[in-house]
Formats: C-alpha cells, sequence, structure tokens
C-alpha cells in the first residue's frame, strides 16, 4: 500500500461546495476524488433549477473555482446578477466540471454507501489516525472501494426533508399519501403546473422556501382563478420572515419578505399560524388534513401538499465513523451554538473553518449546508470558506487554515422572542428595522446600545450575517 500521503482526498458531493472543494484541493497541488450519485454536477440544484436565489454571482462563485476558469477562457456571469438553480449548474458547475484538470477527478453516478478505516471499526482505536479512510460506493449496481487520506462530506441535505410533523416525524397518512405530497420547492408555476392550478394547495413551513413557494402560486392564481392556497406556519412566529424587508441587504429576500407581507393583507391566501397536522385522510380524489390551528381542531379538504419545513443531514453513511455532532442540531459541536436557530439571531453566523469542523475522527470533515445540521440557513459562500480552511489545513498550512477570508451582507432578520402580545408580522425584526443612523439592527438593539449595553443579542452591524439558500 502506498504511503497515506499519498492517497487522494474524497470529496462527497459534486455540488457547488464539492466542486470548490476540488479546486483548492487542485491549487494546493492534492488530489482529490469527487464522488456525484448524478450524471452530471449539482444533481440537487437541478431538482430546483426554477427557483431564483437571493445570493448574486458573486457570492455564488467560489475563488479557486473562479481561477481555475479563467484560465480556460470562461466569460464570469454578471456580478450582481440573480441566477436560478439551473443556471448556477449550466454556467458554472458545468463549466468548472469538464476542465481537464477537474474532470478527471470525478466519479459520476457513484452513490457513497459508507465510510470506515482500513481494517478498522468505530470501537478500535490503535494506529486510526495513520490508517487511510476507505470509501465503498456504487456505481451501476456494482460496488467498489477506494482508499483515501482524508474526507470531506459535502454531500448536502436536500433528499432528507422534514417530514410534516412538527415533533420531527411523518404525521399518520403522511407516507401512505406521498403521491399527493410533495417536499422542498416544486416547479408549480412551470412543469407542474397541472398538478396545482385550479386545485387547493395546502403549503406548509415558515422559511423562504415556503414563500418562493407561495409567491409562484399566487402568479397561477392570476390566470387559473379557481386555484385557493392556504399557508401554515407550525409556529405563529412570522419576524424573522417577513422582518427583514428594506432592512436586508439582499434586495431579492428582502423583496420576497415584502411581496409575502403584501399576499397575505390583500387576503389572496389563508393564513394559519400555529398549525400543527394530527393525520392526513384520502376523501375521493382529495385529502382531508386534521389538525390543530391555534389550539382548535379544523378539518381542511385539499388537493395537494406542500412541504417546505426545511431538511436534515443523512448520517447513515458515517456510521463507522467518530463524528463529534451537536445533539440537538446535528452539526459539528463547535458550529452548533452559532447556527442553532434557538439561540441564532440576525443571520449573524461568526466565519468558521477547520477548528469548528473538526471531529475526534482526524481528517474527516463535514463542509457546505450538511455541516449546519437541522439548522435552517447556509450560504454558498460560507461553504467555499469552510473548504478553503479545512484544504489549508490538509496542506499543511495552519495559518492560513485560521485566517477569515469572509464578509457577508446584513439580512437585518431577526430571531428572538418578542413578548407574548407582541404581533410579529407588525413590529417585524425585534421591534421593526433601527433607525438609519444607529449601529443596530433593529429597535431593540439600537434601545439596549443606547442605555449602554452591548445590544440586544440580535447581532451588530459590524458582523458578517449568514444567508438563507433556497434548498
Amino acid at each position: 500500500m502506498d504511503h497515506i500521503s499519498d492517497l487522494p482526498v474524497a470529496v462527497i458531493g459534486a455540488g457547488p461546495v464539492g466542486l470548490a472543494a476540488a479546486a483548492h484541493l487542485l491549487q494546493r497541488g492534492l488530489q482529490p476524488v469527487v464522488f456525484e450519485r448524478g450524471e452530471g454536477p449539482g444533481s440537487s440544484l437541478i431538482e430546483w433549477g426554477h427557483v431564483r436565489v437571493f445570493s448574486p454571482w458573486q457570492y455564488v462563485l467560489d475563488k479557486a473555482a473562479l481561477e481555475l476558469l479563467e484560465q480556460s477562457g470562461w466569460t464570469q456571469p454578471d456580478p450582481d446578477a440573480l441566477p436560478t438553480g439551473a443556471q448556477i449548474v449550466e454556467r458554472y458547475l458545468v463549466p468548472l466540471s469538464r476542465l481537464p484538470n477537474v474532470a478527471r477527478h470525478i466519479k459520476y453516478n457513484a452513490s457513497v454507501q459508507s465510510i470506515t478505516r482500513l481494517g478498522l471499526d468505530k470501537v478500535a482505536s490503535e494506529g486510526r489516525d495513520g490508517t487511510p479512510f476507505v470509501i465503498r460506493y456504487m456505481v451501476d449496481g456494482v460496488e467498489r472501494k477506494l482508499m483515501a487520506r482524508a474526507v470531506l462530506d459535502a454531500s448536502g441535505t436536500w433528499l432528507q426533508p422534514n417530514p410534516i410533523g412538527i415533533d420531527g416525524l411523518p404525521v399518520p397518512g403522511e407516507r401512505t399519501e406521498r403521491d399527493r405530497i410533495r417536499y422542498g420547492i416544486p416547479d408549480v408555476g412551470g412543469r407542474e403546473i397541472e398538478d396545482y392550478a385550479d386545485k387547493n394547495v395546502l403549503v406548509i413551513g415558515s422559511g423562504h422556501s415556503a414563500i418562493n413557494v407561495v409567491l409562484a402560486l399566487l402568479d397561477v392564481q392570476k390566470d387559473r382563478t379557481n386555484t385557493t392556497i392556504t399557508w401554515a406556519l407550525r409556529r405563529n412566529k412570522i419576524a424573522r420572515l417577513l422582518g427583514g424587508g428594506l432592512n436586508d441587504q439582499l434586495p431579492a429576500r428582502g423583496a420576497l419578505g415584502l411581496a409575502a407581507k403584501d399576499a397575505i393583507e390583500s387576503g389572496r391566501l389563508k393564513l394559519l399560524a400555529p398549525f400543527s397536522v394530527e393525520t392526513i385522510e384520502p376523501e375521493a380524489d382529495a385529502l382531508r388534513v386534521n389538525a390543530q390551528v391555534a389550539g382548535s381542531l379544523e378539518v381542511l379538504e385539499v388537493d395537494r401538499i406542500i412541504v417546505a419545513t426545511g431538511f436534515r443531514p443523512d448520517l447513515e453513511i458515517l456510521s463507522e465513523l467518530r463524528i463529534d455532532l451537536d445533539n440537538a442540531v446535528e452539526s459539528p459541536r463547535q458550529l452548533a451554538p452559532m447556527i442553532d436557530p434557538n439561540l441564532h439571531s440576525c443571520g449573524t453566523v461568526p466565519p468558521h473553518g477547520v477548528d469548528e469542523l473538526s471531529h475526534s475522527e482526524r481528517d474527516f470533515y463535514i463542509v457546505g449546508s450538511k455541516s449546519y445540521g437541522r439548522a435552517p440557513t447556509f450560504l454558498m459562500a460560507t461553504g467555499y470558506e469552510q473548504v478553503r480552511s479545512v484544504v489549508a489545513e490538509l496542506a499543511g498550512d495552519p495559518v492560513a487554515a485560521r485566517q477569515v477570508h469572509l464578509v457577508l451582507p446584513e439580512t437585518g432578520v431577526c430571531n428572538v422572542t418578542l413578548p407574548d402580545d407582541t404581533d410579529d408580522a407588525e413590529t417585524g425584526c425585534c421591534g421593526g428595522p433601527a433607525p438609519v443612523a444607529a449601529d443596530a439592527c433593529c429597535v431593540a438593539d439600537a434601545a439596549a446600545k443606547s442605555e449602554g449595553k452591548t445590544g440586544c443579542g440580535c447581532g451588530s452591524s459590524s458582523q458578517p450575517k449568514e444567508m438563507e439558500t433556497v434548498g
């Protein structure tokens, strides 16, 4: 067997973060092997390719990948334009993946089944750190193996949507009626329009993915006037959803929240909150949804349900590795306090890298959206900074690994507990946007600082801000 340092670095997933990892590895003179379950790069992005992201191209392109592309004569898109998921794949990931020095390192239709150490199970400790990883993967129904010196799991969470139940489990009837239930962001105004036009549609979720779906359905409703929309929020907190508004330095996302607020006020949809489904039952050609709405039992008859309640990581392939995850968020333990939705506010996430992403399993890292576990917000640029830091560490450059190369715009969106008698929809973010001249993210933050405090916990404008991507 070759010395472990001569082995490649395995990267799971050929999405934006996985291919960025490959670019950084090549830039550092290390050999990547990228495993991609699809026939081409960005297979998960293609599934929501109709959705326009909030982040302009300047935040979608990784620096190392950009350098490789520019050397080939590739033309960069307008940095201020907002791409769709499909455009990210077509104009960025496909050209990057076809560069000869990148293409030869990617294995397509390669589904990773498990990762372990050569000849060692999870319990065995002797010589563990110096033992190669073994990646077991399937290609054309045949199981194969590859040894690696390190592993970066950038497989994402798209294939693991959260179920309807507020307890984290599918509700009775959810599995049996899956033919009329969709997860994530279906193309309701495009290739799937006939499934939703002139139908009674229930959308469950309170994040930006849910807003995207609701607004797309409202567009359908303009021409197909029999389309009815019920928007259900599992918790009665929409300040974080709508509060950013014009205070959001990502204009597209601020506009999205304002458009959703206008739709609610116009009465073109029915808003239910707090909403908790108890059972789903078939009824002729429809679904009978029995739910608790604001403490009372309500029965809805709908034709379709769209579940936009977020995603969670698939940890099965990591069962023989010693990984240190927060028991609630399911992100790396050191990262969890920064992104825990119970604590996290105003979208503020400090830049982080190899130290926060390390596990007991040496040279194994979870990066990209999967590193956020069940936390709801993630930005591609955050993943690029993660892999830059991790690859620098693997290349023996600990100083560069711990430098900060990331600055993000402010969101103006908070997640804090407001008084029980406060109307979230009207007060917005922590009492509403701060005065323009104030160095604060909201009214509560400005008030706290005026009293000599460091702030209200909503963050400060001097800190980088995290952005939520779609899916």
